[in-house]
């Protein structure tokens, strides 16, 4: 006799891939996690292979997983998905002590962080909720009439 089994937290046309413990402290990892929200599957990726930061190989990795996860185990279009939730949580935290003058030591926090991607599929018709970002989206037309 075993409990009865959990219900899926997520819709039908949703994948998630959680990625724990990643070296990094969370307030990093945001900005990274909130280049790729709301984006398109595809976009996401070629934004994080060209990141500059070096988490951004790690998130890439987490997504990748999330779009294997939604083809493999839920038979999603992977041309269709979009990045819909990109959370990041505060993991633990090392504490390490640094060697000061005279016989003092001060401490070294070494922050670890969670990521969960989900990502969702949408139709293409749709536009993307995006981009909140500024400077981006408006096209040089809507740009000149504000000048």
């Amino acid at each position: 006799m075993s409990k009865p089994k959990a219900e899926r937290g997520l819709a039908d046309n949703q994948a998630e891939a959680i990625a724990r413990n990643i070296r990094v402290s969370p307030r990093k990892l945001n900005l990274v996690a909130g280049s790729i929200r709301n984006l398109p599957a595809s976009r996401a990726l070629a934004d994080l292979t060209f990141s500059k930061r070096r988490v951004a190989k790690q998130v890439k990795k987490a997504l990748e997983s999330a779009i294997a996860n939604a083809e493999n185990n839920h038979q999603l279009d992977v041309d269709k998905l979009y990045v819909k939730l990109a959370e990041v949580g505060r993991g633990i935290v090392m504490r390490r002590f640094h060697a000061r003058g005279r016989g003092r030591s001060a401490t070294v926090e070494k922050w670890f962080s969670h990521l969960k991607i989900v990502v969702e599929e949408r139709e293409q018709a749709e536009k993307p909720m995006r981009d909140a970002r500024p400077g981006f989206g408006k096209s040089a037309k809507s740009a000149g009439e504000a000048a």
